[in-house]
């Protein structure tokens, strides 16, 4: 009966923040199924969203909410930096120079962060309150950063199925050299992709704000959570991160009804390994 009332009390708000989960995938796995490339700046860009939100909304009163459009727009101009200086010119070498340029981006972020920040906790404290079902409370912030996740999501469906530039990344994700011969400005697109991705993870970083403490390496244990989510939903499959967020939501929000805490991420990797070995396209990704 304890572990009922344990498990209905964590679920639902393990599901809600499956949602959020699902955006910073999202990201990673775009620009992976765009142009094959692993980004590891992808955690620091995650905790630069955080501090967005901190700083907007501590130090000059902005809306966490409202927050974040300035966010989105400052982690999608990043992520175009960030492309142009460190992936374009590897983009067509091996992997591992891919890998190497994007986790010196990944060091750059947090030697700064730290130097700027320290590693001490910061805390967005916003409050909406909640609403009680009986069992357990939930918090308005989590409900709407889940709706927010929501739209994010159907928004970038929309972006890459109803516009031009959503078209042109699909054609490059499918054959880049077919793209070019067709006049797609591959360049750009790649660039555009990139912070998009980028983007994502700024706006998963500023919700999950409003959540809990952070600091500069906060954005590290998300970035491999979407690692995970990324396999769950599909690799190279945007919208399915939404799905995989989903899966791993819902896990941490029955684990601890079961079992101590310290095995949520023992269970989500083992979990990442075995689908990996069964399903190396994810379990929405095409089959071999």
């Amino acid at each position: 009966m304890q572990q009922l009332s344990l498990l209905l009390a964590s679920l639902p708000d393990g599901v809600l923040l499956g949602f959020v989960y699902g955006v910073a995938a999202m990201g990673l796995t775009l620009i992976w199924g765009v142009m094959d490339v692993i980004n590891l700046s992808h955690g620091p860009i995650i905790s630069l969203g955080m501090f967005g939100t901190f700083y907007l909304f501590i130090r000059m009163g902005i809306n966490p909410y409202v927050g974040l459009i300035p966010v989105a727009i400052l982690g999608l101009l990043l992520g175009v930096i960030i492309y142009f200086v460190a992936v374009h010119r590897v983009i067509n070498a091996p992997h591992l120079s891919s890998l190497l340029a994007t986790f010196s981006v990944n060091m750059i972020i947090i030697g700064i962060g730290t130097a700027v920040f320290t590693t001490s906790p910061y805390n967005v404290d916003f409050s909406m309150g909640g609403f009680d079902l009986g069992f357990t409370t939930i918090l308005w912030t989590r409900v709407i950063a889940a709706v927010i996740a929501i739209l994010v999501t159907g928004a970038l469906y929309l972006f890459l199925y109803r516009t031009r530039p959503g078209k042109y990344i699909r054609a490059v994700t499918n054959n880049r050299a077919a793209a070019e011969l067709m006049g797609v400005p591959s360049t750009q697109i790649l660039a555009l992709s990139f912070g998009l991705g980028t983007m994502l993870a700024a706006i998963s970083g500023a919700l999950i704000a409003t959540f809990f403490p952070f600091n500069i390496l906060s954005g590290g244990g998300y970035e491999l959570k979407s690692f995970v989510i990324g396999v769950l939903g599909g690799l190279g499959n945007p919208v399915g991160a939404l799905f995989g967020g989903l899966i791993l939501g819902t896990l941490e929000g029955i684990i601890p009804a079961f079992m101590e805490t310290s095995w949520v991420p023992v269970i989500e990797f083992g979990l990442f390994v075995v689908i990996l070995l069964v399903r190396p396209n994810g379990i929405f990704g095409a089959k071999e």
